[in-house]
């Protein structure tokens, strides 16, 4: 229990930096991320179907890899977990993904509770609604310790309209 609480202190210390410049639960003002902010289900424009699972070989994927988006548009991001592990999706500016990373290592039973992730059991489905706001290159990935070196990552390219 010990442990529990004094982990619970060092990343509630450590990541608060990370996570003053994005979104977080909690009731607080949503700030704009460089890969935009939570959209309105209002405005979405279309959707795009992203499957989280594993293969035989042992490889871990998202289908699709890569992702295009116009600058200002809104998108429903549909997961479908089909896999036989946890997976989750994570996107942002791949510093603050490598980031994260590097913080999962040390605490792999870290879940994020960020608009900008979703977390998904064997066989659960969820969505993002999200509106990148800004041109630019961006990544997403799981960051469960080992899926990303197993190759559940990708990116996401948003071009000016």
């Amino acid at each position: 229990m010990k442990l529990a609480v004094t982990l619970a202190i060092i990343l509630t210390i450590g990541l608060a930096p990370a996570y003053a410049a994005g979104a977080h639960s909690g009731g607080h003002e949503t700030e704009k991320m460089a890969i935009g902010e939570p959209g309105q289900k209002g405005k979405v424009k279309r959707t795009v179907s992203i499957t989280m699972a594993e293969k035989e070989d042992g490889a871990m994927l998202f289908e699709p890899a890569t992702i295009k988006v116009k600058a200002g548009e809104t998108i429903r991001l549909r997961f479908t977990n089909k896999g036989e592990a946890d997976h989750e999706y994570v996107m942002d500016e791949e510093p603050t993904v490598l980031e994260h990373k590097a913080v999962m290592a040390r605490f792999p039973d870290m879940e994020h509770d960020d608009a900008n992730s979703i977390r998904l059991a064997p066989g659960e489905s969820g969505e993002i609604v999200w509106t990148f706001s800004n041109a630019g290159d961006f990544v997403f990935a799981c960051l469960i310790p080992g899926h990303y070196e197993s190759g559940m990552k990708g990116n996401i390219e948003v071009v000016q309209d």
